[in-house]
C-alpha cells in the first residue's frame, strides 16, 4: 500500500488522527490486481449500502485507527463504555453482520462485493466471528430498543453474526463523487491554505441562516471551515444528496469568504444515535484534519429520542486530551426583529413572537406551494433549489 500521501498527511496537519496515525487500507495496483485473481476463489459476502459506505471509511482512514471490523473485544467495549479495548475514546460499532448461515470460519479471507455482487469491493481476513448483540446495542448506542428510530431499525434488520478483521479496500470501490477528499487530501488542502485551526461542520441537510449563523461565529475564531455534508446513506425522506449539494455550492458561491472554507462530502451512512453520534462525527472529523467540531441542538437526533443539548453534555464525559478535537458549542439560533439579526438565547432578551422560527414541516409545506421562506430564515437561492427539486419530483 501507498505510504507517501499518508505520511504527507500526518507531517502538515495541524492535529494527530485519531490514535496517532492515519490509516491507509486501499489497495495500491500491484495488490489489486493480486486481490483480484485471489477473489473468486474465495468465499463471497455482498455488502448493505451502509456496509459500502463503512468499507470506504475504513479504507481511506476515515474510521482511524481502525483496520477493519471490530473485533469481538472492541464491539463489547465501545457499547457497554464509548472506548475501543485500548481505551480510546469510540461511541459507534463499526462492524459487519451476517447470517449465521454465511458465516466464514475464523481464519479464512472472503471477497466482499456490492449489494449487487458483480462489483469486487475488497478483501477481508477474518480474524473473529462472535455474536451480534442487537438488543445490548440498542440500549446503549441508541437509547432505546423501538423499531420506529430509524438506526434501531437497521440494527434489527442486520444478521445475528459479526465478522471482525482488517480489510483491503480495492480502489475502484471508492467511486468519487463531486467533492470527495479523502482524509489526506483535506489535510494537504488545510497546510496548502496555511490552516491551523480548521473548524469541521456536520449536516444532512441545507444550510438555513441558522446554520450559517453558527458557522460564521465558529470561523471568527479559527482559520478555516470545513463544510463537511454527509451525503452516505440516510433515511428515505431526508433531502437527495446532489440537490443538498447544490444549495451548498450556491450558498457558497454568494455568502462565504472562499479562501476561508472548504466543501467536501463525507461518504458515510447516518445512524442517527444522537449523542453518541456526536462524538464520533467529532472524531471523524478530527481525522480529516479538523481540531474544532461544531455541535448544535440535537446533533444527529431523530424524533424526540435525545434531548435539545444531549450530544454536548456527552463531551464532557471524555477529557478535551482524550478526544484531541475542540467542540464548539451553540444553541438554537433564530432571526430576531427586534434585534435585527440573527441571534440565540445566550445573546437575544425578547420575547418569541418576534423571531422568525418555523417547523420542518412548515417549510416544506411553503417550498412544495412554490413559496419562498422568509430571507431571515432562508437565502433565496437555496430555497428555490429547494423548490425546483420538489417541482421535478412531483
Amino acid at each position: 500500500m501507498s505510504e507517501i500521501t499518508v505520511a504527507n498527511a500526518q507531517t502538515v496537519a495541524a492535529i494527530a488522527p485519531h490514535g496517532g496515525q492515519l490509516i491507509h487500507r486501499i489497495a495500491a495496483s500491484e495488490e489489486e490486481m493480486h486481490l483480484r485473481g485471489k477473489a473468486p476463489y474465495l468465499r463471497s459476502i455482498r455488502l448493505s449500502a451502509r456496509q459500502m459506505c463503512d468499507l470506504k471509511l475504513l479504507g481511506n482512514g476515515a474510521f482511524s485507527p481502525l483496520e477493519g471490523f471490530m473485533s469481538r473485544a472492541d464491539y463489547l467495549r465501545v457499547v457497554r463504555e464509548m472506548r475501543l479495548a485500548n481505551g480510546l475514546p469510540w461511541t459507534i460499532p463499526v462492524t459487519l453482520a451476517v447470517s449465521g448461515a454465511e458465516a466464514p470460519s475464523e481464519g479464512e479471507s472472503v471477497a466482499l462485493y456490492d449489494s449487487d455482487g458483480v462489483r469486487l469491493a475488497g478483501i477481508m481476513d477474518i480474524h473473529e466471528v462472535y455474536p451480534n448483540d442487537k438488543r445490548r446495542e440498542a440500549l446503549e448506542v441508541y437509547r432505546t430498543e423501538d423499531e420506529a428510530h430509524p438506526g434501531v431499525r437497521a440494527l434489527y434488520a442486520q444478521g445475528d453474526t459479526l465478522l471482525g478483521g482488517p480489510v483491503t479496500v480495492i480502489s475502484a470501490t471508492a467511486d468519487r463523487q463531486p467533492h470527495e477528499l479523502s482524509p489526506a487530501e483535506t489535510r494537504a488542502a488545510f497546510a496548502a491554505s496555511g490552516w491551523r485551526t480548521i473548524v469541521g461542520f456536520q449536516t444532512r441537510n441545507p444550510v438555513h441562516r441558522a446554520h450559517e449563523y453558527i458557522q460564521k461565529c465558529a470561523l471568527e475564531t479559527v482559520d478555516g471551515l470545513l463544510l463537511h455534508p454527509l451525503v452516505g446513506e440516510t433515511k428515505s425522506d431526508d433531502i437527495p444528496a446532489d440537490v443538498r449539494m447544490r444549495c451548498y455550492e450556491v450558498l457558497l458561491a454568494h455568502y462565504y469568504p472562499r479562501n476561508r472554507v472548504l466543501l467536501a462530502t463525507l461518504p458515510a451512512a447516518m445512524r442517527y444515535a444522537g449523542p453518541r453520534e456526536a462524538i464520533f462525527h467529532a472524531i471523524v472529523r478530527k481525522n480529516y484534519g479538523c481540531t474544532h467540531f461544531i455541535v448544535g441542538r440535537d446533533h444527529a437526533g431523530v424524533g424526540n429520542y435525545y434531548g435539545t443539548y444531549e450530544a454536548q453534555q456527552l463531551f464532557e464525559e471524555f477529557s478535551s486530551d482524550e478526544l484531541g478535537i475542540r467542540p464548539m458549542k451553540f444553541e438554537n439560533s433564530f432571526y430576531c426583529h427586534r434585534c435585527g439579526g440573527m441571534a440565540s438565547d445566550k445573546t437575544c432578551p425578547h420575547p418569541v413572537d418576534v423571531h422568525v422560527a418555523l417547523s420542518g414541516t412548515a417549510v416544506r409545506n411553503m417550498l412544495r406551494a412554490g413559496e419562498l421562506p422568509p430571507p431571515e430564515f432562508s437565502r433565496p437561492e437555496v430555497a428555490q433549489i429547494l423548490i425546483d427539486a420538489m417541482r421535478a419530483q412531483d
